[in-house]
């Protein structure tokens, strides 16, 4: 952690930096509070100001929602799905998120917040940042976030193809999106398949879903210590923790399996947190790893199921030609493909600058052979 200064009452402070995207430490800082108008404070925040609160925490809610409202009076306009309109939409998201991010809360040694009105917020931040030492800032709405995910944590997220809860963890993409679990529940399984390796399993729920299947062994794998923990607490909560081997970090693990299931991130962007690294992926990393990995990794007559949406392809970001040619030059073959529509809001809201391609897209299981 880098240390973030600034006067106050005439007093030098200083404090950690942390922030989850990786923004760099603030040079200028103004302390304001409750007196302090919108107008002021996002012309500020624009021309890189942060702006350290001491004022009460509901209005400090409310300064933010007067910040995102002056925002969005520019909205990206609408397209048809193409390229530039998506990295049109990034570039306005992260304008966005860097201009929010400027209004800023300290937290003291123990993870409580010192603002009137302000909730215990320490075991929110404890599970989002471990054990405290020393007084630390973030952004307002990082922390909100960690709120957030600590109710999503505790609240865990219904799936109906387990008849159970998972409870998502800081900073681990949620299973919101209950279609691609689906999937794999209802895809078609050899009873002769007793091995599997889910490759960046998240929150565990794919390997949850394989073991109350019948799959008999499981190796789950992430690159993110954070899912890596979040797929222990989960599996041991469905007392699957016998029949799921959750290692890494890491891709592939050795050994082969019958099975090879992969839900990589599907769109080649880059991410600006750690969640988003459930969605974007710089040049489709993951999923060229998996293809490229997937033969050296199958069992004679097994199978890798890949799931991916083809929203990058609406957005002209990835041509389904390109994908094609990508499995057939791993040397692999497609069996079958499975498709199913998404049934969460967002191809309904027709403001979203991506809505023409959200409204086609299509989310698909590809069995692969080798």
């Amino acid at each position: 952690m880098s240390t973030i200064q600034w006067t106050e009452a005439d007093t030098g402070h200083s404090a950690q930096w942390h922030s989850e995207s990786a923004a760099p430490t603030p040079n200028k800082v103004a302390v304001i509070d409750d007196r302090m108008r919108a107008p002021i404070a996002y012309r500020l925040a624009c021309e890189g100001t942060a702006l350290l609160w001491r004022g009460d925490f509901h209005n400090a809610r409310q300064l933010l929602r007067a910040l995102r409202r002056r925002i969005d009076r520019k909205p990206v306009p609408a397209g048809a799905g193409s390229a530039e309109t998506f990295h049109l939409y990034r570039r306005a998201r992260g304008h966005r998120a860097r201009v929010l991010g400027r209004l800023l809360v300290q937290l003291e040694r123990d993870h409580s917040l010192a603002l009137r009105r302000a909730p215990d917020v320490r075991q929110a931040c404890t599970e989002a940042y471990g054990s405290s030492r020393e007084p630390m800032v973030v952004a307002f709405t990082e922390l909100l976030g960690a709120i957030g995910a600590h109710r999503w944590r505790e609240n865990g997220v219904p799936i109906p193809a387990l008849g159970a809860r998972i409870h998502p963890h800081y900073g681990v993409f949620s299973p919101v999106r209950g279609e691609y679990v689906d999937l794999v529940a209802r895809a078609p399984l050899s009873v002769g398949y007793r091995t599997a390796f889910d490759l960046g399993t998240g929150t565990g729920v794919l390997a949850a879903v394989l073991a109350r299947r019948g799959v008999d062994h499981i190796v789950a794998t992430d690159i993110n210590p954070r899912a890596l923990d979040c797929a222990r607490d989960n599996l041991d909560r469905l007392a699957l923790t016998g029949r799921v081997d959750v290692q890494g970090p890491g891709l592939f693990p050795d050994g082969r399996a019958h099975l090879v299931v992969c839900n990589p991130p599907w769109l080649p962007a880059r991410p600006t947190s750690a969640v988003e690294q459930g969605v974007y992926d710089p040049d489709a990393t993951m999923l060229r790893a998996f293809l490229a990995g997937l033969p050296d990794h199958l069992e004679p007559g097994g199978e890798g199921w890949l799931i991916l949406s083809d929203l990058a392809e609406r957005l002209q970001l990835r041509t389904r030609t390109e994908l094609l040619a990508a499995i057939e030059a791993a040397g692999l073959r497609v069996v079958d493909r499975i498709d199913t529509t998404p049934r969460h809001s967002r191809p309904k809201d027709t403001s979203d600058p991506l809505h023409a391609a959200r409204a086609m897209e299509v989310t698909s299981l590809w069995r692969l052979v080798h």
